[in-house]
């Protein structure tokens, strides 16, 4: 049996944790759409075989690539964020409604959503339920749920809602990855080696103490926020795992260090779940903000799997179907 590889769409691509984790999984990226131009920089840099369209999702048509595997994408989680104002689809920056036209005009096989929790929250579920009526009306099964990135492996905390729809003639059922957070390794076991690069003489001292996951990493918005590890109570949780959040460091401790060590950018791409090849150019804050705001690859590739799983389970199946039907002829 031939197998065809399965494509993907993907908007609001960011610096690329989502699209390397499907592109993990086994998806192959006919376009990734993202609007700013340093980001586009990065996704170019990192896989220059990315067709990357660096333009606004309003002015993005869909249409050529009518009948893609799967469409994905992390729309923008401000307006349903706890740390902003909750607008919803107030805000002017939601996308759901962009979504919601590109899965009109591509008509994919599959959709991949991810947001915040705040999605769930009671406030929005009136919006909720018409996202979720609107993309079952176009031909989806359509399942909503919140994962939590350190039962695939992140060690930090950082629940995501995903919300998955799968065209209603595709033979495969599609079921949630489960995850094994007791293979998820603590902040101290996951950044020794990038803490001690420099001779830090604390640094095994260090990891002992840094004995569990870290709060979920912060980026800012473009507006707002430096390259620090978020606002006071982040800032916080942080210190009880012996880092110092008030800024990003450059470099690893040296020997003599002593007192509380800042993250690097690397240290902070390492708990997003990106491999350590994947480069984020050379401006602190937007680098700092591209991490932040990441959907761990670790978890995309999770689901990407499934999604993955769902659609050639069908493609076998009806190639079954085929089969049979030609040989009872």
């Amino acid at each position: 049996m031939m197998w065809k590889p399965l494509t993907c769409v993907e908007i609001c691509a960011g610096a690329g944790g989502q699209a390397l984790g499907l592109a993990k999984a086994g998806f192959t990226h006919v376009a990734l759409i993202e609007y700013e131009a340093d980001y586009c920089k990065v996704l170019k840099e990192n896989r220059p075989e990315w067709n990357v369209i660096c333009a606004d999702i309003h002015d993005f048509d869909g249409r050529p690539f009518k009948g893609v595997d799967l469409l994905a994408g992390g729309v923008p989680c401000p307006p349903f964020s706890v740390a902003g104002k909750q607008l919803g689809q107030n805000d002017e920056r939601d996308l759901f409604p962009e979504a919601i036209r590109l899965i009109k005009e591509i008509k994919p096989r599959a959709v991949m959503i991810e947001n915040v929790r705040g999605f769930l929250d009671p406030s929005f579920e009136e919006y909720r339920s018409s996202i979720l009526k609107a993309i079952d009306g176009m031909g989806y099964c359509t399942k909503i749920e919140l994962l939590n990135a350190s039962d695939f492996g992140v060690p930090q905390l950082r629940p995501r809602v995903v919300i998955i729809g799968i065209k209603k003639d595709e033979q495969g059922v599609f079921e949630y990855p489960k995850g094994n957070p007791d293979k998820t390794l603590t902040v101290g076991q996951t950044l020794y080696d990038l803490m001690s690069e420099n001779g830090w003489n604390g640094a095994k001292r260090w990891a002992e103490q840094a004995n569990r996951i870290a709060p979920t990493l912060v980026g800012g918005s473009k507006k707002h926020g430096g390259p620090d590890l978020g606002p006071t109570r982040a800032k916080n949780a942080w210190a009880e795992l012996g880092v110092d959040g008030h800024g990003i460091a450059n470099e690893a401790p040296f020997p003599d260090f002593e007192g509380m060590p800042k993250l690097t950018s690397r240290m902070m791409a390492r708990i997003q779940g990106f491999p350590d090849t994947w480069i984020f150019g050379n401006k602190k804050t937007v680098a700092c903000r591209m991490i932040g705001n990441a959907f761990p690859p670790p978890v995309a590739q999770a689901v990407g799997e499934k999604i993955k799983e769902c659609l050639e389970n069908g493609y076998i199946d009806s190639e079954s179907e085929k089969e049979f039907s030609q040989a009872a002829v």
